[in-house]
């Protein structure tokens, strides 16, 4: 299990331009497989157009107290980018201005950022509809200071989005790290504990599941179906809805995807399962990435691949929804990861 992010490894594949590089080279380049642009020209939606702006995703820092083994944003203890105040200021400017009807806090674990609750006091003052959070779990039973975070949650009736690899110890512990699955149980009856994810509950609890090696994920709503069976018999857990992603072959998936030999033939599967069906609902025609320094991106993979969004305003200081909409998006060949089968976005299957 590694223990380091790409970045304290000093890995080549740390580096975002690397990683674009393998995107581009082999069987891309040598037209084995269609780059993403060729792809979806061929079913007339090139270029890919951002329509209007529903969803900002904020990222507020990559520190996490885990170190997974397919994170696409290689976070960890050891990654230090932290979003500061004057940032998290200029993004409430923004919120309250946005047409956009919900805020998608993520990280990392969003949770350590220092400013974190304060933060989501100020934003929850301003009328968002679906405030989301997207936590780890293991981060509620990692220190005291944030053992109360399920009634902080509450109080601002906070939608948590939590990772859940597997209903399995042996499996999610092997994605996530030895007492990962046990931990994530008991922060999961915590939230049962005071309404989250119980049926007819208004307090949202929903799980996110990712393969656990190279290959796709299976059909989203008979993954819910034993998800929930085994969580409820096996630990009395409840939730609402589970989110089927699939993994991008970006920073630590990518790595893996290399090491282990899996790459070209996990790239050939993603490129035969692409739907053009999904292509109309992928999540960066309704979202903007906001990344921990305010830069913006069409998505969270561009943010990881430092591939900003299209056009004059490139920061949060600079926010103009007006010059946003309608812009091309910025597109590579990690792209195909979002349009296979039914489709993945932060919000599960799109198709």
């Amino acid at each position: 299990m590694i223990t380091k992010s790409l970045h304290k490894r000093e890995s080549e594949l740390a580096n975002s331009k690397r990683q674009l590089e393998i995107l581009s080279n082999s069987i891309f380049k040598s037209g084995d497989l269609p780059t993403f642009a060729k792809k979806i020209a061929e079913t007339n939606q090139f270029p890919l157009k951002a329509r209007k702006l529903e969803v900002l995703q904020i990222n507020v820092g990559y520190m996490c107290n885990q170190v997974c083994e397919h994170c696409h944003v290689d976070a960890g203890p050891d990654r230090k980018e932290i979003m500061t105040k004057e940032t998290m200021l200029q993004c409430l400017e923004v919120i309250k201005k946005t047409g956009a009807h919900t805020l998608d806090l993520t990280g990392g674990a969003p949770e350590m950022n220092p400013n974190f609750r304060w933060f989501v006091d100020e934003a929850s003052k301003i009328g968002i509809k679906d405030f989301i959070v997207r936590s780890n779990l293991t981060i509620m039973k990692a220190n005291k200071k944030f053992s109360d975070l399920p009634e902080f949650f509450k109080s601002h009736n906070v939608h948590v989005v939590s990772s859940m690899p597997h209903w399995t110890r042996g499996k999610t512990d092997k994605q996530r790290g030895t007492g990962v699955f046990d931990q994530s149980i008991e922060a999961l009856r915590d939230l049962n504990a005071i309404g989250y994810g119980m049926p007819d509950s208004n307090l949202r609890l929903d799980l996110v599941y990712n393969p656990s090696g190279a290959f796709l994920p299976g059909n989203q709503s008979s993954l819910e179906k034993d998800f929930k069976k085994a969580l409820l018999e096996d630990f009395n857990v409840h939730f609402h809805n589970l989110f089927a992603i699939t993994n991008l072959p970006v920073s630590r998936f990518l790595d893996y995807l290399i090491a282990s030999d899996n790459y070209e033939d996990y790239m050939y599967n993603l490129v035969e399962a692409y739907n053009p069906a999904a292509v109309e609902n992928v999540m960066c025609t309704n979202t903007l990435s906001i990344s921990w320094d305010g830069y913006l991106y069409d998505c969270d993979f561009n943010q990881m691949l430092q591939l900003p969004v299209n056009g004059k305003a490139k920061h949060i200081s600079e926010y103009n929804e007006e010059l946003l909409f309608n812009r091309d998006i910025v597109i590579s060949q990690h792209c195909y990861g979002c349009t296979a089968g039914a489709g993945s976005s932060c919000q599960g299957s799109v198709a």
